[in-house]
């Protein structure tokens, strides 16, 4: 098995690329060799932009049985607790289109794309893979990505409105998109840092957050190569 793992910054899986190197034979940076099996880990870029770019380009020369996407995210849902962990099902584009006074249009209300091009279905671009599939065992929700991340009583307010959903990210959305056009088998999972709100960074808790989603991947790639990878 050859599984990719990518985060916007080095210190987002700094912990799991640590643990790996313990256990693993690392035969050229950033990637080991685990009972047969491939690890990659690769950090791409914070936002849309370096997301769809660095991934498309690392797509298109090598094939991947699992790509994972790994980060924090904030969330809107109070009901949520900071830690808690997710496979994010769906994604979307939440900032691309045009103001109307008050009001955002989005690309699709535009009429500059169809709700159902692909990737997209009815707006959203939705992970084709369930949990049992993936392997993974998270609770599942669904999440927007935007270029400026949300710090106003307004601006949450609207968003609510407009796409009812759990978790905030600045690159989901790129992921989910790239892998879709690719056909690959992927995983976006995220934990939960801070609520989104007028910012304040004294509230948020990234390190906590860190370590879970952090012990969460270790786990995961033991289990996906802990078995010898049959010889073809």
């Amino acid at each position: 098995m050859k599984i990719l793992v990518i985060a916007a910054t080095e210190a987002e899986i700094a912990l799991s690329i640590k643990h790996i190197a313990s256990i693993a034979t690392e035969v050229k940076p950033l990637v080991f060799e685990h009972n047969g099996h491939v690890i990659i880990f690769s950090f791409i870029g914070v936002g849309i932009v370096a997301t769809t770019y660095n991934l498309a380009k690392m797509l298109a020369d090598e094939t991947y049985d699992l790509v994972i996407q790994a980060g924090i995210a904030g969330a809107f849902d109070r009901n949520i607790a900071l830690g808690d962990m997710f496979l994010v099902r769906s994604d979307r584009l939440a900032d691309m289109g045009a103001e109307d006074g008050n009001s955002f249009v989005d690309i699709f209300d535009l009429n500059l794309t169809n709700a159902d091009e692909p990737p997209f279905t009815n707006k959203l671009l939705i992970n084709p893979y369930s949990a049992a599939e993936l392997g993974i065992q998270l609770k599942e929700a669904d999440a927007i990505t935007t270029n400026t991340v949300t710090g106003s009583h307004d601006s949450v307010k609207r968003l609510q409105k407009q796409y009812p959903t759990a978790l905030e990210s600045m690159e989901g959305a790129a992921f989910h998109y790239v892998c879709l056009c690719e056909g690959v088998m992927f995983a976006q999972v995220r934990t939960v840092s801070n609520y989104i709100e007028r910012r304040n960074r004294g509230s948020w808790q990234i390190e906590p957050a860190l370590k879970t989603l952090n012990g969460f991947l270790i786990d995961l790639l033991i289990e996906k190569t802990n078995v010898p990878a049959k010889k073809p």
